[in-house]
């Protein structure tokens, strides 16, 4: 399962689909959206845009709801400021 303490030894979980917000545990709950595999790490972005960063998929766990929420009016409310597109 998702951001469970696990056997370093144990398969990775399965990649969600690119573009589903994800949280990475081991950054403080930092919430990105999944990008794509990069060896045996994901790559996540920022809601917001901004440097992808890798995250190992055993501490990384899908965003529940309110994240989502969360995150996504940061966005929005970063954009009405102008400072992403």
């Amino acid at each position: 399962m998702y951001g469970e303490n696990v056997c370093p030894n144990a398969q990775p979980p399965d990649p969600p689909a690119p573009g589903t917000l994800m949280v990475d545990t081991a950054r403080g709950d930092r919430v990105g959206e999944f990008r794509g595999v990069a060896g045996p790490y994901w790559s996540l972005r920022p809601v917001g845009g901004g440097a992808e960063w890798e995250a190992e998929p055993h501490r990384v766990r899908p965003a529940l709801l309110m994240e989502q929420l969360r995150a996504r009016t940061a966005r929005l409310n970063a954009r009405s400021r102008g400072e992403v597109l």
